[in-house]
């Protein structure tokens, strides 16, 4: 028996009848032979943390661009914090933590620079729009080695496009409950950190969040994090593992928080003329590329041949980092000082 199996075995074991087994996943678009030593759910986990764009998390904005100082959130920190939340999650209801481990480092692969910013600035120069729910489904799908794609499991590219709430309902379908596991825990982080991070760059005050919710969340950032975990845990048991859920009390207390930070943090006035920077940023970096793809590599010219110049731009811009957007942006449209010999 191969160490493959005999994680498959215990999985068998231990995880709740309700839960996905590795061994019952739906499998991979293009057929491989298992690896003798880790689950179909494992493999896609180590796919995503070797990932290019993975890697390129760590520069791209979670709130707050460019910030001076080493204890923001980057899209790779909240990725990470995402990832944590989940597994917690997932051991308490005994399900698949690799499934859910996979999902959730996978759930941004295709935000933008900028953070909210850039997300709304490409969604409106891009023909078609922009969303980094579909642009990370099609980063592991499409564009990561050299166009070959990650080829993940179904679940996992089920979890990564099913994992974004936007503003609507937070709690909505999704296709396991490991995915809906994420769906819940990138909520959480996101409330918790951004919150943090706002009152540590001064943007909002203690005095200014909702006093309900965050007086029956507790008065600290663990607190209220242990708070939210241990309700999903509850009320998904007493539900009966139908879905993954919360109660009506945190879910409404949830969403008062998250409107808070998206009125006075991701977009307060005081944010708005960083965002007509970035959105200038990238849409003359758009302009300047769409007639000129042959600059971009051998990567995006066969993005270009296949789908079209404006996608292959599109693929480019969303997987720059932020430093990386503001160094091009220089090169090409600041001018140098000449050189006086």
């Amino acid at each position: 028996m191969s160490v493959r199996e005999q994680s498959e075995r215990i999985e068998d074991a231990i995880l709740h009848q309700r839960a996905t087994r590795s061994s019952a996943s739906r499998g991979r678009a293009l057929p491989e032979e298992p690896c003798p030593l880790r689950t179909d759910f494992q493999r896609d986990r180590d796919r995503i943390l070797h990932a290019k764009s993975f890697r390129r998390l760590k520069h791209k904005t979670q709130v707050f661009l460019a910030p001076q100082g080493d204890h923001y959130r980057t899209r790779l920190t909240h990725t990470l914090e995402v990832s944590q939340i989940a597994r917690t999650i997932a051991r308490g209801l005994r399900l698949n933590e690799d499934l859910t481990e996979a999902v959730a480092l996978g759930h941004d692969l295709g935000h933008t620079p900028f953070g909210h910013a850039g997300e709304r600035s490409l969604r409106g120069i891009l023909p078609g729009g922009f969303s980094h729910v579909d642009q990370s489904v099609r980063v592991v799908e499409r564009l990561e080695r050299d166009g070959r794609g990650l080829n993940l499991t179904r679940e996992v590219i089920e979890g990564i496009r099913t994992h974004s709430k936007g503003t609507g309902r937070i709690v909505a379908p999704a296709a396991t409950l490991e995915a809906q596991v994420v769906r819940l825990a990138d909520l959480v982080a996101y409330i918790n950190h951004d919150i943090d991070d706002a009152l540590r760059a001064g943007v909002i005050a203690p005095e200014d969040l909702p006093a309900g919710p965050i007086g029956r969340f507790g008065g600290t950032h663990g607190d209220r994090i242990g708070t939210m975990v241990a309700d999903i845990i509850e009320q998904t048991m007493g539900a009966g593992y139908d879905h993954v859920v919360m109660s009506a009390e945190l879910e409404r207390d949830c969403g008062a928080l998250r409107e808070f930070l998206y009125a006075r943090v991701y977009f307060n006035s005081g944010t708005h003329a960083e965002f007509l920077k970035a959105s200038k940023i990238l849409r003359d970096l758009y302009e300047h590329y769409l007639g000129r793809v042959e600059q971009l590599g051998e990567e995006y010219a066969r993005v270009a041949a296949t789908e079209g110049a404006a996608r292959a731009v599109g693929d480019f811009l969303a997987g720059m980092t932020d430093r990386f957007v503001v160094q091009t942006y220089e090169r090409l449209f600041v001018p140098r000082p000449w050189p006086v010999f």
